[in-house]
């Protein structure tokens, strides 16, 4: 039985035992001051160590979809930009694409409608 005063049993610095390596996790028994289970994972380690940071990667904010969507109301078949209820029916309207302004009239249109659906075809999620 051992005293209350006594120091922890941990093990020495000298004892031999198991070690995860690292690079591969793989567990090994070192010997001396060994680091890596092996010569691949030590020059792995090496080439991680010392190689150049890769370029910035920059993600563009996000943008509400709202302002440049075409909605179309279901009643009266009026189209708006960037609204989501009638002004006239007082209802609410359904998705019909991301669009803009006319160029030649100013009303909204979607850019499915510019599009000949003959060639191009347009896949809703």
């Amino acid at each position: 039985m051992t005293s209350p005063n006594a120091a922890p049993q941990t093990p020495s610095r000298d004892d031999h035992g198991t070690t995860p390596c690292p690079v591969c996790r793989r567990v090994f028994t070192p010997t001396g001051r060994q680091a890596y289970c092996s010569t691949a994972c030590r020059k792995t380690a090496f080439r991680r160590r010392h190689q150049q940071p890769g370029p910035a990667v920059t993600v563009p904010t996000a943008r509400p979809r709202r302002e440049y969507t075409v909605y179309e109301c279901p009643d009266c078949g009026e189209r708006q930009l960037g609204e989501q209820r009638c002004e006239g029916c007082r209802t609410f309207t359904r998705r019909v694409g991301v669009g803009g302004p006319c160029p030649n009239c100013d009303g909204p249109v979607a850019i499915s409608d510019l599009l000949d659906q003959a060639v191009v075809t347009i896949i809703k999620k």
